[in-house]
């Protein structure tokens, strides 16, 4: 879990930034400083990421177990009333966060939240499904293969070495996130269109494009930012923009 404090009081509700997968709280370091000029940052790692121990391999692991460790973190922390940042997987725990406890959430952003056809679900789970391990490394070069494939816009090769650190720090359970997050299925559709809560979805130009544009006619209360400048990495490389968009979106 990463915690980013306010640089003078506020009075602004708390933000929880959720991870996508297999990431953890350390990607949002960058624009969690610059975030935190006027209110309180902070990002969980959900079980199995991060500094946080691995959930049992059964039953699997689901975004509502995700939501419901985060609002442990608000919890233990006293933070009644909070906003919540979602990014990939993170969209789908924020939307779950706010549909377990609607009254402690005040406003919604999310990136990239997709809406899968079934044939569409099974080929993203068959692409992410682990990759055993070999002598040859065959699972690590593949990860590097497609960070390099899916990088953003001005995204570094040190970055990206970062991005590739925090699929190796999920060791065996790394893509236990993706397979949560493809599991929710259509459960998300329902539940964005009961939450009341203003909700920003903010789409790049990543693999989810698309399907996340699908999203706008479950939205209750929503909008979709298009940002065909922004990729992965957006958070390193547009830092400020993306607080400002942030911010923007909060207020």
């Amino acid at each position: 879990m990463r915690v980013s404090t306010p640089k003078h009081n506020s009075t602004q509700a708390p933000l929880y930034c959720l991870h996508m997968s297999p990431k953890s709280g350390r990607q949002f370091v960058k624009f969690m400083t610059a975030m935190s000029d006027d209110r309180l940052v902070v990002a969980p790692d959900y079980p199995g990421y991060g500094e946080s121990d691995p959930p049992p391999e059964d039953p699997h692991v689901t975004v509502v177990d995700y939501a419901r460790n985060a609002w442990l973190v608000a919890d233990a922390l006293g933070h009644k009333v909070i906003d919540l940042f979602g990014h990939h997987t993170g969209s789908k725990v924020a939307a779950e966060m706010a549909f377990l406890r609607p009254d402690r959430v005040r406003s919604i952003v999310m990136v990239s939240a997709a809406v899968f056809s079934p044939e569409e679900r099974a080929q993203f789970e068959a692409y992410f499904s682990p990759i055993p391990l070999d002598e040859a490394g065959t699972r690590f070069r593949i990860m590097w293969e497609r960070i390099i494939h899916h990088r953003g816009p001005g995204m570094t090769l040190e970055m990206m070495a970062e991005s590739m650190a925090e699929n190796l720090r999920g060791g065996e359970n790394y893509e236990w996130g993706h397979r949560a997050a493809f599991s929710y299925g259509d459960r998300f559709n329902d539940v964005v269109g009961e939450l009341p809560h203003p909700i920003t979805l903010i789409n790049p130009a990543d693999e989810l494009q698309e399907h996340t544009r699908r999203a706008k006619e479950f939205l209750r209360n929503g909008v979709i930012v298009e940002r065909p400048d922004w990729g992965h990495g957006f958070l390193d490389v547009f830092t400020d923009d993306a607080v400002a968009t942030v911010k923007k979106a909060l207020n």
